[in-house]
């Protein structure tokens, strides 16, 4: 059988972007069982209240809840479990250096297959302050209403 090439986003995480300032984005691997990957690929994957963390020098993604598969019986994992992140042992530590420097958060922003492999899309984020969220809500609105009048002057 063929391997599946190619990128399927799978899940997408919009209060990340709601809720941070995303500075750098990095790919990472996830360590999964058979069950959740089957999961995963029905589309049963929540990313909104999930984060990650660098302990012991390795990278968790934590309260990134997958269903259970309805198939698995006995095999079933907990579904939010902490899942152990895949990336080089020197981009795990820069990326420790700058979340303990500088403040930051390391948050989940979305997941994909690619190439049949789980792929994990992080942020390195910064928190906004409210103002800053109604700015951003401001001026989406604003792009959109010139948008609609852009369309009926057509």
């Amino acid at each position: 059988m063929p391997k599946a090439t190619g990128v399927k986003q799978v899940a997408f995480n919009k209060k990340a972007y709601h809720d941070y300032h995303i500075l750098e984005k990095f790919e990472a691997g996830i360590e999964l069982f058979g069950t959740e990957v089957k999961s995963i690929r029905q589309g049963n994957i929540n990313l909104r209240e999930a984060f990650c963390m660098v302990k012991d020098g390795e990278l968790f993604a934590r309260q990134m809840h997958i269903s259970p598969y309805e198939q698995g019986n006995i095999f079933n994992r907990d579904p939010v479990r902490p899942k152990r992140l895949l990336m080089h042992k020197r981009e795990i530590n820069r990326l420790y250096a700058r979340i303990k420097q500088d403040g930051l958060a390391l948050i989940p922003l979305s997941v994909y297959f690619k190439n049949s492999r789980v792929k994990l899309e992080i942020g390195l984020a910064r928190g906004k302050k409210l103002h800053d969220k109604r700015d951003a809500d401001s001026e989406k609105t604003s792009n959109r209403d010139i948008e609609r009048k852009m369309k009926e002057q057509q």
